[in-house]
């Protein structure tokens, strides 16, 4: 490998000026007056791909946002792995919390980037982890070093949910079939204690509405006769959870995967520090389902909150009525055996049910997805841990954290491979958020670490096959 890494030292400035100008592009998937600037985007990554010695490299149309393809087949006997990442990113609003233009990146040394971090929107979730697949993948290409037969498929639409993407793959098994599926849109707990996700949480995500009177009505006229959506709404939502912390839909924890005594042990290896967690985000005290700690509840326990309530008048000074109407958005985040489609149900029927019969509750479902969890014993977990502990010289943990990738689990049933999930981003990174940043360290170390997980990957196929 050491002619892969004077490579990457040669050619290191280049790397980090050509993810500059990708990140310079506005590639927002959520609105459409950026229609063009996604189209921009995926020709970017398009040529990128070609500059790294990438064949048949196209732009696959789709339903939405285009799908940029491309691969490295070297022998049919080599195992292959599928590179899966997305160039669309979120919007930047709010402008003004913003410390720089969010699509002009620059480059600021702080406390935990003391060699300095990107700030850009997109430059951790996930063009720069992107990015680094890109460069490691052109290091073993230009010298001859491959050990693995090599695709890959960046999408342009999963910050709205991947609408298109699981059609697409339907569509087009034979073209993504792989033995493994290799994915950086994850984060290490710190660069001091090097970790690999093995597990995410799904995603249930709901909007309620409750009718009442047919208009806004006189609050003096008709105050203290007729129901009041808000406070009815706000009555039910409190229900939902009870003293323990636990969520009181019937059936919602039937299904729930436990972890055994041993896997909660090897969870807790994570040094989980819960005052720095409450410093980080200015909180005097942490709340949770009672039995569990933060790092178990932000993990391996599901979830729901309110993510949104609104309903009649919000301007400015006083007007005196009763809402018609009042609106909430509840997302639940699922574990393991979990199904998004029955935990709906479960939800609508329970909130009809706790519904007074003097409103009218309206239930709309937007995007779900099931947990993923990747086994310990899995080669493409062995692997990755080998080449995260050769590129970090650190003992490697496994690391279950509570975002959710829908489409992971989705690839999964139509692949039938699973996904190793090799982050270098950290929760500091501020993605979705004013100031998203991403260390110039993480990327470079990227690049440098996924050289050696298709090397051991490689190996551990060959001894598997040979034994």
């Amino acid at each position: 490998m050491d002619k892969v890494y004077e490579f990457q030292k040669k050619n290191k400035d280049r790397f980090l000026n050509e993810l500059l100008e990708i990140l310079k592009i506005p590639s927002i998937s959520a609105d459409s007056n950026y229609s063009k600037e996604i189209i921009k985007c995926a020709n970017a990554i398009s040529d990128n791909c070609v500059l790294s010695g990438l064949d048949n490299v196209e732009i696959c149309s789709t339903n939405g946002n285009p799908i940029v393809y491309g691969e490295k087949i070297i022998a049919k006997d080599l195992p292959t792995v599928l590179v899966y990442g997305h160039y669309d990113v979120q919007p930047p609003d709010p402008l003004n919390l913003w410390e720089n233009d969010p699509f002009q990146p620059i480059i600021r040394k702080t406390n935990i980037h003391p060699e300095g971090a990107i700030f850009a929107r997109g430059s951790a979730d996930d063009k720069g982890q992107v990015f680094m697949h890109l460069k490691a993948l052109e290091s073993l290409i230009k010298t001859s070093s491959l050990p693995c037969n090599v695709k890959l498929l960046i999408e342009g639409e999963e910050e709205i949910g991947s609408p298109n993407l699981g059609d697409f793959i339907k569509n087009n098994k034979e073209k993504f079939s792989c033995d493994v599926i290799l994915v950086s849109d994850t984060h290490l707990f710190s660069l001091k204690v090097p970790t690999i996700t093995t597990g995410l949480r799904g995603l249930c995500y709901l909007e309620v509405e409750i009718q009442g009177a047919d208009r806004d009505l006189h609050s003096g006229l008709y105050g203290g006769a007729v129901p009041n959506p808000i406070y009815i709404l706000s009555k039910m939502i409190a229900s939902l959870i009870d003293s323990e912390g636990k969520i009181t839909i019937p059936g919602f924890y039937d299904q729930v995967d436990e972890l055994s005594n041993k896997d909660r042990e090897e969870l807790n290896k994570i040094p989980f520090d819960e005052e720095i967690f409450k410093n980080s985000i200015g909180i005097k005290g942490l709340d949770g389902e009672k039995g569990y700690n933060t790092l178990e509840r932000t993990s391996i326990r599901p979830t729901l909150d309110i993510n949104g309530i609104w309903g009649g008048y919000t301007g400015e000074g006083a007007k005196t009525i009763i809402p018609s109407k009042a609106y909430a958005k509840i997302s639940m985040r699922l574990v393991p055996n979990q199904d998004p489609d029955k935990i709906s149900q479960l939800f609508i029927q329970h909130l009809k049910k706790i519904a007074p019969p003097n409103v009218t509750v309206n239930v709309t479902s937007f995007q779900g997805g099931k947990a993923y969890v990747l086994p310990s014993e899995h080669i493409g977990y062995k692997a990755a841990k080998k080449a995260m502990e050769k590129g970090f010289n650190l003992e490697t943990l496994p690391y279950r954290t509570g975002g959710s990738i829908p489409i992971i689990s989705l690839m999964e049933e139509v692949l039938k491979v699973k996904s190793v999930l090799l982050g270098f981003g950290l929760d500091t990174d501020a993605i979705h958020s004013p100031n998203e940043h991403y260390g110039i360290f993480n990327f470079y170390k990227g690049i440098e670490v996924i050289p050696y997980f298709y090397k051991y990957y490689q190996q551990m196929k060959k001894d598997k096959s040979h034994g």
